[in-house]
């Protein structure tokens, strides 16, 4: 077998979805395909006969198992069902993974160690490696890599101290494949950079390509930041739709309306407390607030304004990204020919009076939610999108992650089939 080696992991939860992705990845040149646990919880042995049957045979199947105890039964399972490979995890008792391994040397398989969230790595590969498993096999997770955690550490050191070829799997695209190879992998497993793409065939082929060549080709797509400057940038590929389903359908704040249509507002909060129609404070705000950040008003919700033109063109001066007012804001007419990204939950031509009252950069609460400077604000068509700043770089991964896999589905709803069918409703929904 002739290193590095491509394998396409299949992490759906629906079979015939697997299937197409699968054919697709064979015919652009995959070496290896993995029948992903997700599959595997979803349809059992199944996935693994399934796609046995529709793809050529000299293809490897991966049974990501992850398994963790009974280990003969369930290598000969997924032996008996197709796979030529079966995973395991490293985390598991030695013993356990002892009678996986002599299980596939049975039923003529092959056996993975995923060393995914083991501890003492290298006392953990010596103690394995005298079994003779037949790889090892590195694995970023999911939730980690969303936190923009993604290292060849792990793929280096063990590397160094067995020959027993090493796959890694976790944000590998047609970027990062370079590095996985360079630090020494044998096998690269690519998830999401070519199960969420519109083009399977492409995203293989350009993954292929930099493999050989070792050359990185570069994609907006299928990448994770790392750290919170690079933030807006991400945030402005996202919708608010795809933040709120990031965060498991969060609500917006409520009874916000855009004042300038079709436009996008992105950044960390500058928090003002203040009575109606004050608008001594939100204005001082725009003194202190950074180029880049949104102040945010707590004005109660109701008019006079304390927000209008001559504020907006300081705030511009400022290069303040925009302004979100739980109050009044006038001169609506003037934003819009600024085109300021403005919300406000009332409109009105009445000015209120500069008092003094409030606070700046304070926790303000705003429609039952919960505000503190440095939290970040999206705002589009949809409405007003608040997020936790300890949590904004995983979030926006996860936003992303959400486009990505809906590029996928709209893909194929564009191929003929219909949101009911790629959603496989009739197979989720309740009974």
């Amino acid at each position: 077998m002739k290193y590095p080696l491509l394998q396409i992991a299949l992490d759906f939860i629906d079979l015939p979805r697997a299937v197409v992705v699968a054919k697709e990845a064979i015919n652009a040149g995959a070496d290896i395909i993995e029948i992903g646990t997700p599959l595997i919880k979803s349809e059992g042995m199944n996935a693994i006969r399934k796609i046995r049957s529709e793809i050529h045979k000299n293809i490897k199947i991966v049974a990501d198992m992850k398994t963790m105890d009974v280990g003969r039964i369930e290598v000969e399972m997924a032996a008996k069902s197709g796979a030529d490979i079966v995973g395991i995890l490293g985390v598991s008792n030695i013993e356990t993974i002892k009678e996986s391994i002599n299980a596939a040397k049975n039923y003529g398989c092959e056996i993975v160690v995923d060393m995914i969230e083991v501890k003492d790595l290298i006392k953990k590969v010596k103690e394995i490696e005298r079994l003779k498993p037949n790889y090892f096999g590195i694995h970023i997770p999911i939730d980690e890599q969303m936190k923009g955690k993604i290292s060849f550490h792990q793929l280096k050191l063990i590397k160094s101290i067995t020959k027993i070829p090493i796959s890694i799997a976790g944000g590998i695209n047609s970027e990062t494949v370079v590095d996985a190879i360079r630090f020494g992998a044998d096998i690269v497993v690519v998830g999401g950079a070519v199960t969420k793409s519109e083009n399977v065939s492409k995203s293989v082929k350009e993954i292929k390509l930099a493999m050989i060549k070792k050359v990185k080709i570069k994609t907006t797509l299928y990448k994770r930041v790392f750290e919170e400057k690079n933030i807006r940038k991400v945030l402005n590929k996202v919708s608010t739709a795809n933040i709120s389903d990031a965060m498991h359908r969060e609500s917006p704040i409520l009874k916000l309306k855009p004042i300038v249509e079709n436009i996008k507002l992105i950044g960390p909060v500058v928090t003002v407390r203040t009575y109606p129609g004050d608008w001594a404070k939100p204005v001082q705000a725009i003194d202190f607030a950074n180029k880049g950040d949104v102040i945010i008003i707590n004005a109660g919700g109701v008019a006079p304004a304390v927000w209008g033109e001559l504020a907006t063109n300081s705030a511009l001066k400022k290069k303040i990204a925009g302004v979100v007012i739980w109050g009044g804001i006038r001169d609506t007419q003037e934003i819009k020919k600024l085109n300021f990204p403005a919300f406000a939950s009332v409109i009105t031509p009445q000015a209120g009076e500069p008092k003094g009252f409030g606070e700046i950069n304070v926790p303000i609460t705003i429609s039952e939610k919960k505000i503190f400077p440095g939290d970040w604000v999206v705002g589009d068509c949809d409405g007003i999108i608040v997020i936790p700043k300890d949590e904004v770089v995983e979030i926006a991964n996860r936003a992303m992650d959400v486009l990505e896999r809906e590029n996928r589905l709209r893909k194929e709803i564009y191929d003929g089939s219909t949101l009911a069918q790629t959603a496989y409703l009739s197979k989720w929904e309740k009974k």
